[in-house]
């Protein structure tokens, strides 16, 4: 039985369409998970999916932009197991960015040398909140990531995890403003990346929340504040402050789970955090991330 995607008659993110956006609401919240463990789909073969286990994947990705696998393959450190199974979901375009190997996969371990230690990713220090690839071209935005675990930390390295369709609903079910004020087109500024006297990237604006497609939503994020410039003006801030205080809070859609070796995550880029952990030095952590352009494939009954 195909995945079904449900269709709207209009886009439920424009912000002067409220019929549209409360249909798609109640159907986004009627039966949502209230726990992690719903996010879990058992897999025998990640590189050779049943159609069962694909369609599961796919159901609850359609449900929460999330799902988490659990496998059997262990410290199997194979690359091609992540690229496999993102494969058998539609994701196959990665953003071969500056940290990815040159298959484009991003192996996620502590590293004391080159440039990779200025970067969090790298180091065993919390991550804050975020989305991935905030920072890219409004042309090359990380519509999907996969993370595979292959060793995890000996203490630490928790995600938590939230949906950023509901963080879309709690904003603005609490002031419609806020999150017309989070679509502006110069809402976020990324500042230019130097080091050492060149420019590695250049300053980004953008919005938080966007929608290029009627039913999908985007969202770029980052809760480092050195690394943001947030709009100058009041309504703009007092959003900020609301969406801060929302991943601060104890919302029952965040959910938080430690990845085990054979398990991975795969989502369209939801909201996400890693807290700080501690290695075990003779079997360090080692996450793969692969970050893609295209969202998880949903094949509407029309198009199966």
């Amino acid at each position: 039985m195909p995945v079904e995607k449900p269709v709207y008659p209009d886009n439920p993110f424009d912000p002067d369409n409220q019929a549209a956006y409360e249909t798609w609401k109640a159907h986004k919240l009627k039966d949502y998970p209230r726990d992690a463990g719903e996010l879990v789909v058992d897999i025998d073969d990640p590189c050779n999916l049943s159609e069962a286990e694909r369609e599961a994947l796919l159901l609850r990705c359609a449900k929460t932009n999330m799902v988490i696998y659990r496998s059997n393959t262990g410290t199997d450190p194979d690359k091609r197991i992540p690229a496999t199974l993102g494969a058998q979901l539609g994701l196959r375009n990665l953003d071969r960015n500056m940290g990815a190997d040159d298959d484009g996969i991003t192996a996620l371990q502590v590293v004391d040398r080159q440039w990779r230690e200025r970067y969090i990713p790298y180091t065993n220090r919390p991550i804050h909140w975020h989305t991935d690839g905030y920072y890219n071209g409004l042309d090359q935005q990380i519509n999907s990531l996969l993370l595979h675990c292959v060793r995890p930390a000996a203490e630490g390295g928790e995600n938590a995890l939230l949906d950023h369709e509901i963080a879309y609903i709690r904003l603005r079910d609490m002031n419609p403003d806020f999150t017309r004020a989070l679509m502006a087109p110069d809402a976020m500024t990324i500042p230019a990346n130097v080091s050492e006297g060149q420019l590695l990237r250049p300053a980004r604006s953008g919005p938080v929340f966007s929608s290029f497609s009627p039913g999908n939503l985007h969202m770029r994020y980052t809760a480092r504040t050195h690394n943001v410039e947030w709009k100058d003006e009041p309504l703009t801030r007092a959003a900020v402050r609301a969406l801060e205080a929302l991943l601060d809070a104890d919302d029952p859609f965040i959910f938080r789970l430690a990845l085990q070796p054979g398990w991975g995550l795969v989502s369209n880029n939801v909201l996400h955090n890693r807290s700080g952990f501690d290695d075990n030095p003779d079997r360090p952590r080692l996450l793969y991330r692969l970050r893609y352009f295209e969202r998880v494939t949903v094949m509407s009954q029309a198009e199966s």
